[in-house]
């Protein structure tokens, strides 16, 4: 790597990097022009802002933030028809992102997804294990299962994600929907004098798409130890994505009342309160419409719905229909407050990231 560093008199400093890099099986080389300026530290936020925000007018964004993980969780399972499978694969993915990240090198959207492959260096299975929390065989055999679909291809220690794997695994809708969730919170941000710069999604958007290696990289930072979180305590990423299901339902239920009745917004334990007590409502959704929702088997919905039945998430009414249990907001408390924070530090580097823009 060779770099070239001029300062003049206005403070402003050119850089020009030459970067070749053999190892990936593609060279790199870099011309960019790059000038300093001040940044205003008074503009930009920290996580406990975000935190307190999301948190203090969670009736304004409980039904986009439960859609926009439903929609990841539809993501994850559809792809192969295996949330375990998707897991390993964007696991590895960040992999290349955090490599990227490292070396202070940028992909747009899409820069990286015109590659013909994605190399990963030193794989290790125990690194997934740990990372996804999962037993050596269980990564194995789902690897194996990878390799069969054309999807990852090994090499000794080091295994390729196939260009015919971008199309599973390519987030389109996913950005749209992250961006608006994101434009949600900083107009309460706007309206609490906290953050200054006025944002539509479309402009949002644009900045992850044209940041994309770096802001998808905070993403699945985000995503991978909440999907993760809910696995080792539902001991089953199924079971989580049905579980989720039936929040949705309540959840859109209930925006209905709010939406009608509320005039102030509501705090997050006010609004779990009456998501858990289904208040003014009692329909639930049957094993049929999971199905339908989420295109997991309607067997599979069915016993795993015995399962939380058993351990208490949910209950069944007089329709054969499901709700989540009163037991809910005290046991998921705990996860909740993880998920939170670490959706905090994701949006506040996206948002911030647009205040130095």
């Amino acid at each position: 790597m060779i770099v070239n560093l001029t300062q003049n008199k206005n403070r402003s400093i050119w850089v020009i990097i030459r970067l070749t890099h053999v190892h990936f099986g593609f060279q790199i080389n870099i011309l960019s022009f790059m000038s300093l300026r001040q940044i205003d530290f008074t503009k930009t936020l920290t996580d406990q802002q975000v935190y307190d925000v999301v948190m203090e007018n969670y009736s304004s964004l409980s039904k986009e933030w439960i859609s926009h993980q439903w929609n990841w969780m539809n993501t994850v399972y559809s792809a192969f028809k295996d949330h375990y499978k998707y897991m390993i694969v964007i696991c590895l993915v960040e992999k290349t992102l955090q490599f990227y990240d490292q070396m202070s090198l940028n992909y747009t959207y899409e820069e990286y997804y015109s590659k013909s492959y994605l190399q990963i260096d030193k794989f290790s299975i125990l690194e997934i294990c740990e990372k996804l929390n999962l037993p050596k065989e269980t990564v194995r055999r789902k690897i194996l299962e990878l390799e069969k679909l054309g999807v990852l291809k090994r090499q000794k220690k080091q295994i390729i994600i196939d260009r015919t794997a971008f199309n599973l695994i390519k987030p389109e809708n996913q950005i749209k929907l992250t961006s608006n969730y994101i434009y949600l919170v900083s107009q309460l941000l706007n309206k609490s004098n906290i953050y200054s710069v006025k944002l539509n999604p479309k402009v949002i958007e644009n900045i992850i798409r044209k940041r994309f290696s770096i802001c998808w990289r905070w993403f699945y930072r985000m995503q991978i130890p909440l999907v993760i979180g809910y696995d080792k305590f539902m001991h089953d990423l199924t079971g989580f994505h049905i579980w989720g299901t039936i929040a949705m339902n309540q959840v859109l239920n209930i925006s209905k009342q709010l939406d009608n009745k509320v005039i102030f917004p509501l705090d997050h334990a006010t609004v779990s309160n009456m998501l858990i007590k289904n208040s003014g409502t009692k329909i639930g959704v049957s094993a049929m419409s999971i199905s339908d929702m989420t295109n997991i088997p309607r067997p599979t919905v069915v016993r795993k719905c015995k399962y939380l039945l058993k351990i208490g998430l949910i209950k069944i009414n007089s329709k054969k229909q499901y709700e989540l249990s009163n037991l809910n907001f005290r046991k998921t408390l705990v996860y909740q407050k993880e998920v939170f924070w670490d959706k905090a530090k994701f949006m506040r580097k996206v948002l911030n990231l647009l205040v130095i823009s």
